[in-house]
């Protein structure tokens, strides 16, 4: 067996709804976060990719038939290179990243590019197809840009209450008040920003122009410098009355992709790189749909049996942020140090476009790793309908040395 490296990461900027991306189609957002790797390896001949693996959550409108093969053909790159899109929602990238990592280790591919992309703006509304023409009565058009839609009446009611719904309860279950919440909303603002303001971002985040007129995207858009606890008291609770979950600390629907390159050991020379860090365990996991918020603590355990180590050798944490009460759900489940927990922010603030973010985790945990020189970092992520995706990376940069 072979073993698997990130050679490098790059997305573009989060936008927000309806915000500075929502002019922009999201295959050619896949497109601009596929050149925007790519540029991090000049040397790297495009055509000798062996295969890109997209993630996508929606593919409902202008994302649809395999928006990661579109990617390629938008970003220019030779019609030889296949692309195939992989949907898992909220861990589509993550699982794109996981699947090269496979094909790499087992031979099947030495370079495999790999991201996702999301445009929750750009998502249509859609309407169920009657079985037979001109039916009687009304029909509704239903969002696809979050959560639950076209219901099989079949699936047990409490499956399928809105996601909004579904953490209020993880909050009963764990005793998770609303003030811990907003406190942790804060922080996520204020790190994304610090981060921002002292460069971390630089690297990893490729400029967007907006327009025709010169606009410009080059900063996470959802980010609010100065965030306090007394500002998010002040806003109302979005799914239950009297309850914790506002639109304050919860992530934002958001526009944006994200890419990381995966290769062997052997293809450093082709790349002509050294890697960045070692995909080193892999983990996932399912339990009942609405409790998905606690599903990244099972598939996290996993990945650090899978790569043979404990918390006690972890360094960084990257917790998708779907929900304050989710992560911290887990962060205590794990019973870990929170400062090591999104220290450069995290969804709340940065954005979260559910194809997308898993790449940006990967991406920023192995930038956070090289930057510290710890040697061992964990990725997870949520997933609604009640899974997680987890992946253990080791440093192998001269600072992890």
């Amino acid at each position: 067996m072979s073993e698997s490296y990130v050679y490098a990461a790059a997305r573009t900027p989060f936008g927000r709804f309806s915000g500075a991306l929502a002019g922009i189609r999201p295959d050619d957002l896949a497109a601009l976060a596929v050149n925007g790797v790519l540029a991090k390896v000049p040397e790297l001949d495009p055509g000798g990719i062996d295969d890109v693996v997209w993630g996508n959550a929606n593919g409902a409108g202008e994302d649809n038939r395999n928006v990661g093969r579109m990617a390629v053909l938008l970003a220019g790159l030779p019609t030889s290179v296949p692309a195939t899109t992989v949907n898992r929602l909220c861990g589509s990238s993550l699982d794109a990243a996981i699947m090269a990592s496979r094909a790499i280790e087992t031979g099947d591919a030495d370079i495999v590019l790999t991201g996702g992309v999301e445009s929750m703006t750009r998502a249509p509304w859609v309407l169920p197809k009657p079985a037979r023409g001109y039916p009687v009565g009304d029909v509704t058009a239903v969002s696809t840009a979050v959560g639950w839609r076209l219901v099989n009446e079949r699936m047990p009611k409490e499956w399928t209450v809105s996601l909004g719904e579904a953490n209020e309860q993880l909050a009963d279950r764990f005793g998770v008040p609303r003030e811990r919440q907003d406190e942790f909303a804060v922080r996520s603002h204020n790190l994304a920003d610090a981060a921002w303001t002292a460069g971390f971002y630089d690297d990893l985040v490729v400029p967007v122009a907006t327009d025709g007129r010169g606009g410009t995207l080059a900063r996470d858009e959802g980010v609010r410098p100065g965030s306090t606890t007394e500002k998010l008291a002040a806003l109302k609770p979005s799914f239950r009355p009297g309850g914790g979950i506002t639109a304050g600390n919860s992530s934002p629907l958001s526009d944006g992709a994200s890419a990381v390159l995966l290769g062997s050991a052997a293809a450093a020379t082709r790349i002509g790189a050294d890697p960045l860090a070692r995909i080193a365990g892999r983990g996932v996991f399912a339990l009942d749909p609405q409790m998905f918020g606690f599903a990244p603590v099972e598939a996290v355990n996993r990945a650090l049996k899978s790569a043979g180590i404990t918390w006690s050798d972890v360094s960084a944490v990257e917790l998708n942020e779907a929900f304050a009460v989710q992560a911290l759900a887990c962060v205590d489940a794990w019973n870990i140090d929170p400062a090591m927990v999104n220290t450069k922010g995290g969804a709340i603030a940065l954005g979260h476009p559910l194809g997308a973010s898993g790449g940006r985790l990967l991406g920023t945990l192995a930038h956070r790793l090289k930057e510290s020189g710890g040697r061992w970092g964990v990725a997870a992520i949520c997933i609604g309908v009640g899974q997680a995706l987890a992946v253990v990376l080791e440093n192998v940069t001269e600072a992890g040395r």
